[in-house]
C-alpha cells in the first residue's frame, strides 16, 4: 500500500473547485475548465491475497478500501439503510409508481422537485430505489452543504457528489451509475407554504446538455409529500445574510416542536412518480448544443414533472394518508 505521501495514479479524482453548477449554463467550448482537485479521496486498495489461509487484512485497510474515488462508503450506506428504512416505510410511508422506468444497468440522470426547508426528497428517493432496484445512486450536491461540519463528510459517505458539470459526467458516461439532480437548486426547499408544489425555473439547462454530452436518457420524478414534511412559513432574508445561508426560514416544525423541529419532520405521506425517460436524438461529447434546444428540452420536462404533480394533488385525499 501506498504511503499517505505518495500519489498514486489509480487514485481517481473528484472535482471540487467551485463549479459552475450542473444547473446554470454549462458550455464545453467556451467555459474554461475548471481547475481539478489532484487529492486522491482514498488510497490505493490493498493488493488481493493470492491466499488467505494465513494472511489477515487489517481493519482500518478494509474501512479505508470501502470508501470509493467519490468518497462513498458501501459500509456506511449500509448502516444508514438499516436506520433509514423504518422513516422510509413507517414514518413517510413512500408509496413508488413507475419504477420499472429506471433502468437496471447504464447511466441515467434522474432529475425531481426539490423540497422541505431541510430537503427530505433526496434520502427518500436514493434509500427508495437503492433498496426497491439494488442500484446505488449519486446525489449531485450543492458546495454548501460540503462545507458544513460533519454533514459534508457524511453527505460524501452516503453517496453525495460535488455538483460540478465533469463528476456528473464521469458518473454518468464513464462509469454507467445513476446519479440524481434537482434543477431547481435552493430556490426550490426555499418556498413558502404558500409557493408550495410551484416549480422554480431549472437553471439554464445544464442538466440536460450534461445528459446530452453523456448519452444518457433525463428520468424525470415527481414527488409528493417533501413539501409538507418541513413546510417553511416565513423566511427571515436579514437572518440568512448574516449567518450567510441562501435562505433562514421558520418552519411548522419548530412552531410545533420548538428547537427540536429543527431536525424532525412531520409523517407526510410521500408519493413519488417516475415518468418516461427522456432521450435525446444527438451526438455525444459534443464541445456545443443548440442552446434553444437545450433551454426547450429542459422547460418540457420541467412542465412535464409540473403536469404530473398537479395531478397527483388532485388525486390525494390526506396529506398524511395519501
Amino acid at each position: 500500500m501506498a504511503s499517505p505521501e505518495e500519489p498514486t495514479e489509480r487514485a481517481a479524482r473528484v472535482t471540487h473547485a467551485e463549479p459552475p453548477s450542473i444547473d446554470e449554463d454549462i458550455s464545453f467550448a467556451t467555459t474554461p475548465a475548471p481547475a481539478t482537485s489532484t487529492r486522491a479521496l482514498v488510497p490505493v486498495p490493498a493488493p488481493e491475497p493470492e491466499s488467505t489461509n494465513d494472511i489477515t487484512i487489517d481493519d482500518a485497510d478494509v474501512r479505508r478500501s470501502d470508501v470509493d474515488e467519490w468518497g462513498r462508503s458501501e459500509h456506511m450506506r449500509e448502516l444508514a439503510r438499516r436506520l433509514y428504512d423504518p422513516v422510509y416505510r413507517r414514518w413517510f410511508r413512500a408509496e413508488w409508481e413507475g419504477l420499472e422506468k429506471i433502468p437496471p444497468d447504464g447511466g441515467a440522470l434522474l432529475v425531481a422537485n426539490h423540497a422541505a426547508a431541510i430537503p427530505s426528497d433526496a434520502p427518500v428517493i436514493m434509500h427508495g430505489i437503492e433498496t426497491e432496484l439494488g442500484r446505488p445512486v449519486y446525489g449531485l450536491a450543492d458546495n454548501l452543504l460540503r462545507k458544513l461540519p460533519v454533514v459534508g463528510t457524511l453527505w460524501s459517505r452516503l453517496g453525495g457528489v460535488p455538483g460540478h458539470p465533469d463528476n456528473a459526467y464521469r458518473l454518468l458516461a464513464e462509469q454507467g451509475q445513476l446519479v440524481l439532480d434537482f434543477p431547481e437548486g435552493v430556490k426550490g426547499p426555499a418556498k413558502t407554504w404558500d409557493e408550495r408544489y410551484q416549480l422554480r425555473r431549472f437553471g439554464r439547462g445544464g442538466f440536460v446538455e450534461i445528459a446530452m454530452r453523456a448519452g444518457v436518457p433525463v428520468i424525470p420524478i415527481a414527488v409528493v409529500g417533501a413539501e409538507e414534511s418541513m413546510p417553511t412559513l416565513v423566511r427571515i432574508p436579514h437572518l440568512a445574510s448574516l449567518i450567510g445561508m441562501p435562505y433562514a426560514p421558520v418552519t411548522a416544525n419548530m412552531l410545533l416542536m420548538g428547537p427540536a423541529g429543527i431536525g424532525v419532520y412531520l409523517p407526510a405521506k410521500f408519493k413519488l412518480r417516475v415518468l418516461d425517460p427522456v432521450h435525446f436524438d444527438v451526438t455525444p461529447n459534443q464541445e456545443r448544443y443548440s442552446r434553444s434546444r437545450v433551454m426547450d428540452e429542459s422547460e418540457a420536462i420541467r412542465d412535464r414533472i409540473q403536469a404530473a404533480l398537479y395531478d397527483m394533488l388532485r388525486q390525494r385525499r390526506s396529506v398524511w394518508f395519501g
